[in-house]
């Protein structure tokens, strides 16, 4: 089974100079094939798209000669993630054609591991076109084969590589707890045995300093230095911010699949609900899509059940004592669920958790 492991890098000056070039290069390289295939698109509309064919990096290396100096798998990559994207297009236009890739603070390139070309050795990590190994920060071993890596640079600065290894992951021994969880901002998740995670509210802690952070940044001049150390300060914050909500994610999302055999969660539409500018800050802060990936993604790897409740299953709006349905609930100031018929009054999302479990009986 497939596993990405990351782990922050060290690189000395002559190694950022070289990840600067390839960065650059690989950049360089998707934007133009994407603009020959817009060419030979608007010129060939009525052929059939598989049967034209399209330059590639190695082609390029006449003409740009400095694309020689940077790692050609690395190139190789960017023109696979640009044919999965084309692919992707013709296949579901709702996806969006593929953008030219921007010069930002965020750069990114893969590599594969041809026999050995990927190594660590003594905390330091070979890649390949590199002479010199990079000092790596690893913080957890792993045991199996490395099939390929990523390297990046996030805005704070700091280097990255995510490598990903063919190894054997145990399952969890099977046990026979069933569990539902309502998901909300409030609460973060209720389950169904009435154990609440609250919600964090990392972005919302945070939201004082990082708007004098922003304030300050906005009165620096655009292309200083000071503007510069500003923008990085704002970043870092930022970053903050994200790995705090990761951490928390993780943390709950390994204590359910360990303690629950079958999990049933709702399929929420975030797509939709943020929509709602009253909520939209808070909703995107929660992170439910990364959560619902996060349970699926550790659900696979240690023999665990995911079950996702029907977009229609009204699982707040019923009774989990005798079933009957009520719109009360539908205020989301309404926050205790009275049934009109059995007399139970309960939590509402406590209630609605009950309800979920009731899919996987």
């Amino acid at each position: 089974m497939l596993k990405a492991c990351k782990f922050r890098l060290y690189p000395n000056e002559e190694q950022r100079i070289y990840l600067a070039k390839t960065f650059g290069c690989t950049r360089f390289v998707y934007n133009k094939m994407l603009a020959e295939r817009i060419k030979s698109y608007e010129e060939n509309k009525n052929l059939d798209i598989k049967s034209v064919k399209y330059p590639t990096p190695a082609q390029y290396k006449t003409e740009f000669e400095w694309l020689k100096e940077v790692d050609s798998l690395a190139l190789a990559n960017a023109q696979m993630n640009l044919d999965k994207a084309y692919k992707n297009f013709f296949r579901d236009k709702s996806v969006g054609f593929p953008k030219f890739k921007k010069r930002t603070n965020t750069n990114n390139y893969t590599t594969n591991n041809q026999r050995g070309t990927v190594h660590i050795e003594n905390n330091h990590i070979k890649v390949p076109k590199l002479k010199s190994m990079i000092k790596i920060e690893q913080h957890r071993q792993f045991n199996g084969l490395i099939k390929s890596c990523t390297i990046s640079q996030v805005p704070s600065g700091k280097y990255f590589i995510s490598i990903l290894v063919d190894t054997e992951i145990v399952k969890l021994p099977e046990i026979d707890n069933k569990i539902g969880v309502d998901l909300g901002i409030k609460d973060f998740a209720i389950t169904s045995d009435e154990e609440i995670f609250s919600n964090p509210k990392h972005l919302k802690k945070s939201e004082k300093r990082l708007g004098k952070l922003q304030k300050d940044l906005s009165r620096k001049q655009k292309g200083s230095n000071n503007r510069r150390k500003a923008k990085v300060k704002v970043a870092k914050l930022h970053e903050k911010i994200a790995n705090q909500r990761k951490d928390f994610l993780h943390k709950v999302s390994t204590q359910l699949i360990r303690e629950n055999q079958t999990i049933v969660i709702e399929d929420l539409k975030v797509s939709n609900m943020i929509k709602n500018h009253k909520l939209a800050k808070s909703i995107a802060d929660v992170s439910w899509s990364e959560f619902r990936r996060m349970l699926e993604y550790k659900a696979k790897w240690y023999g665990r059940e995911i079950i996702v409740a029907p977009s229609n299953y009204a699982s707040s709006q019923l009774c989990s004592s005798c079933g009957n349905k009520s719109s009360q609930t539908k205020d989301l100031s309404c926050r205790t669920y009275i049934c009109r018929v059995c007399g139970m009054i309960m939590d509402r999302d406590i209630n609605a958790s009950k309800n979920l479990l009731k899919l996987a009986m």
